[in-house]
């Protein structure tokens, strides 16, 4: 199940209804009781679930009757289940460039980007040997929304995306796999060379130089 259908499925549950409601502001387990019609010890139950997962936060407290009941709140990282509007935009965008910079000058802004978006990993990759650079390409592709495995055929060493993180750019403007061609290239700091596969499914794919394969 891809990312994308497993957090619609996820926001239609009672938690995903609860991260809904405090999309739209803080709430208490009372008010979110009321909204959803469960028992306060069910709101809580869930809500600790969401703690613990990150999603949701206590921020503060408002005055009650008896006791003050506490307000919570959606973290930064529960943004991530809400759908965005990134591929359309993203396609638009590549449509804009397309025609008005040349191939040369749209390859030189995919790198640049690809470079300054390495800078972010690369104070964790100098600690690192070879195979733990590779290592954190898989986090990368993690940040940016797919999930990658690391294969070995032949002798030769590649990275490849179960999940494209850019399959819906990377279908009509393949050339934006250049950016991700040098973010890994700056990483693990030996050459990625794009071999990706594009259609219906596409895959992301890069061969990776090592020393046995600069001998062939």
């Amino acid at each position: 199940m891809t990312v994308a259908k497993w957090n619609k499925r996820f926001l239609v549950s009672t938690r995903g209804r609860i991260i809904g409601l405090l999309r739209s502001s803080g709430r208490t387990v009372n008010e979110l009781a009321e909204a959803l019609s469960l028992t306060d010890n069910t709101v809580r139950s869930h809500l600790s679930t969401l703690e613990r997962d990150g999603l949701v936060q206590q921020s503060g407290v408002r005055p009650g009757l008896r006791k003050p009941h506490a307000i919570y709140e959606l973290t930064a990282e529960a943004e991530h289940l809400f759908p965005k509007a990134y591929a359309p935009l993203l396609n638009q965008i590549f449509d804009v460039l397309g025609e008005r910079l040349s191939p040369e000058v749209m390859e030189a802004v995919l790198r640049e980007v690809g470079r300054r978006m390495a800078a972010n990993y690369l104070p964790a990759a100098q600690r690192k040997d070879l195979e733990g650079r590779v290592r954190l390409v898989q986090k990368v592709f993690s940040d940016l929304g797919g999930l990658a495995k690391i294969e070995r055929q032949d002798g030769q060493l590649f990275i490849c995306g179960d999940s494209c993180p850019l399959a819906a750019v990377s279908a009509t403007h393949p050339q934006v796999c250049q950016l991700v061609e040098t973010l890994l290239t700056e990483i693990i700091g030996t050459t990625a060379q794009v071999c990706c596969k594009y259609g219906a499914t596409p895959q992301c794919c890069f061969e990776i130089t090592t020393a046995s394969n600069d001998s062939r």
